[in-house]
């Protein structure tokens, strides 16, 4: 007799029963959406997010080639370095780089951050198509958090690397109110929008703070594409009906990113950014995901496509 614990038996018998109850069921699809004519300059790139990936770099960026996604964006380090871009020119994917600091005190976070920066930007094997950076802390003084701003503009002007701030819960762009001063004293701040974070803090869908969130959506250069909601940063499953309004709600906010780039004939990234457990919801006492998040983040590509391409 075959045995099983726990984890195994809670684990098959809910993941068998919970795919036999999604195959039957359709996904709910956003609503359609008219894309505006492109002005020539306009390109839509999509990256695949390494975060949760169970595999080597080299695996996974075969993965991401043959799913159908343009580039990769993946936390730099040095370590992985040789067999990333070994991986990238093999497969022709472009990179977008993480950067961070993640100390307490601002001046060696500021250290540490310009340190990694400045090894992604200028890494020997590959530009980056452009860098996201985790900048400052939730906690740290405006001015503390505003020579991360000030850097970065200077240091892409030099490298011609592009460099997007995240709004990301714990750091300076945490949330919506945080964000409006940033945005209005440094009018070459550039952002990544994971709008999701905004969405998580306020416990809303900003429906009370659209001026803050347009001045950002005309701020922004790439895009997580994570749909969050009043109570967390990201849904169980996007195409679950559930989420329908929360669903709605960003692509009505990515639809004007994405008509703002077209207009200008500017270029676009988007990274799909459903993460792993604990972002993704999992089963009690098993810790099992309730989803596929590669395959939630393959349906995410696949909706932008046909939605803007």
């Amino acid at each position: 007799m075959m045995n099983y614990n726990r984890r195994d038996f809670l684990g098959t018998t809910v993941l068998a029963t919970t795919a036999t109850l999604l195959t039957s069921m359709k996904a709910i699809e956003p609503e359609e959406f008219i894309s505006p004519r492109a002005v020539k300059g306009f390109s839509l790139h999509i990256m695949a997010p390494y975060w949760g990936f169970q595999g080597s770099v080299t695996d996974f960026c075969k993965k991401a080639k043959q799913d159908g996604y343009d580039g990769v964006e993946i936390l730099w380090a040095t370590d992985i370095a040789q067999e990333l871009f070994t991986a990238l020119k093999q497969h022709q994917l472009s990179v977008g780089f993480l950067c961070r600091g993640d100390e307490p005190a601002p001046a060696a976070h500021f250290a540490t951050f310009k340190k990694v920066l400045k090894e992604a930007a200028e890494n020997k094997y590959q530009k980056p198509l452009y860098i996201n950076v985790h900048s400052g802390k939730d906690f740290f003084k405006y001015e503390d958090n505003k020579k991360f701003i000030d850097f970065t503009v200077q240091y892409a002007k030099e490298t011609g690397v592009p460099i997007y701030h995240e709004t990301h819960r714990s750091r300076m762009l945490y949330s919506a109110p945080a964000s409006l001063r940033y945005l209005e004293e440094n009018p070459d701040l550039r952002l990544t929008l994971d709008i999701s974070h905004w969405c998580n803090v306020s416990e809303s869908m900003l429906e009370d703070q659209k001026e803050t969130v347009d001045l950002a959506l005309s701020r922004t250069d790439h895009i997580h594409s994570r749909v969050g909601h009043e109570e967390g940063p990201q849904v169980s499953d996007p195409r679950a009906p559930e989420w329908k309004n929360a669903v709605a709600a960003h692509f009505a906010w990515w639809d004007k990113v994405v008509a703002i780039k077209k207009q200008q004939g500017k270029i676009l990234t988007m990274l799909t950014e459903f993460g792993p457990p604990s972002y993704m919801p999992t089963l009690p006492y098993t810790n099992l995901p309730v989803a596929n998040q590669w395959e939630i983040n393959t349906y995410m590509m696949q909706t932008w496509r046909k939605r803007y391409m």
